[in-house]
């Protein structure tokens, strides 16, 4: 980020990923000869349609020589940032490497910024990882068959947060495909026949906003019930899924259990747990 030198290019985007991961695997700065999915917690396990990897480079190039012919003194604030989420979310979907596409696409986008005079750090992307990721897999993913469609908004907000300071809340469980604050029954009581409806992963959101705890913990608790369902789980379980130290997840089992989340199972070992949501 300290250096001001910067070529709006294929090659400076290469040559990015090679800076960030040359001393963490061999296949630094190398486009992938091969097709990827990737599980996403946002798409309840399902994956974006990445690009075609015979086409990478051309496509990559495609859509940077179109950026660099764009004209900023036509645009409106809105404008600029409409077009902003969808160039940053069309060069994330082509996913040129294997792994580190986020980061590399997150240096290059801030680097390029720079460029356009706009005074942005890592920061917010720093304490917003997550949401970012996620924002870019909702801007690249259709399914039709069950009414989901892509969407530039979530990214649409993180980026007037960045470039004009706005506090838009990021939170990721407003991403996820299951999500919804209300459900839309025309002011009319639904139809049950005298059962319950099948909410899916719509209760733990009520569950979880009956508390006081933050933002950031209902996020963990979220994403670790959206994994862990109804199965067992202990600490060592918390650790793998949402990569926590092993101090913070015992204070997060500590959390849900005072919140009457979690209640402790028998039979399987000590420090065992179970959801109640």
């Amino acid at each position: 980020m300290s250096n001001t030198a910067f070529t709006f290019s294929v090659a400076e985007y290469i040559n990015i990923h090679k800076f960030l991961f040359v001393d963490v695997y061999d296949r630094a700065d190398e486009i992938r000869k091969y097709n990827i999915t990737k599980k996403e917690w946002v798409l309840n396990g399902d994956t974006v349609i990445y690009g075609n990897y015979p086409t990478i480079r051309e496509t990559l190039e495609y859509d940077i020589n179109q950026e660099k012919n764009v004209d900023y003194s036509k645009f409106s604030k809105e404008e600029i940032i409409t077009h902003l989420a969808k160039f940053v979310s069309n060069i994330w979907q082509i996913h040129p490497f294997g792994e580190g596409n986020t980061r590399t696409t997150a240096v290059f986008l801030i680097k390029y910024l720079k460029t356009l005079g706009f005074d942005v750090t890592n920061d917010l992307f720093a304490e917003n990882a997550f949401y970012f990721r996620n924002a870019l897999v909702r801007a690249n993913y259709n399914n039709i068959s069950k009414q989901i469609y892509e969407t530039n908004k979530y990214l649409e907000m993180f980026l007037r947060n960045l470039l004009f300071k706005e506090n838009n809340e990021l939170l990721n469980r407003y991403l996820h495909v299951v999500y919804s604050e209300k459900p839309d029954i025309g002011g009319k009581k639904p139809d049950i026949g005298g059962k319950k409806p099948d909410i899916g992963g719509k209760k733990p959101y009520i569950e979880l906003a009956k508390t006081s705890l933050t933002n950031k913990t209902k996020e963990n608790i979220f994403r670790l019930y959206q994994t862990i369902q109804q199965n067992i789980f202990g600490r060592k379980d918390i650790i793998k899924i949402l990569n926590l130290s092993p101090s913070r997840s015992s204070e997060l089992i500590k959390q849900m259990l005072e919140y009457n989340l979690i209640s402790p199972v028998s039979g399987f070992g000590k420090g065992r747990y179970k959801f109640n949501l």
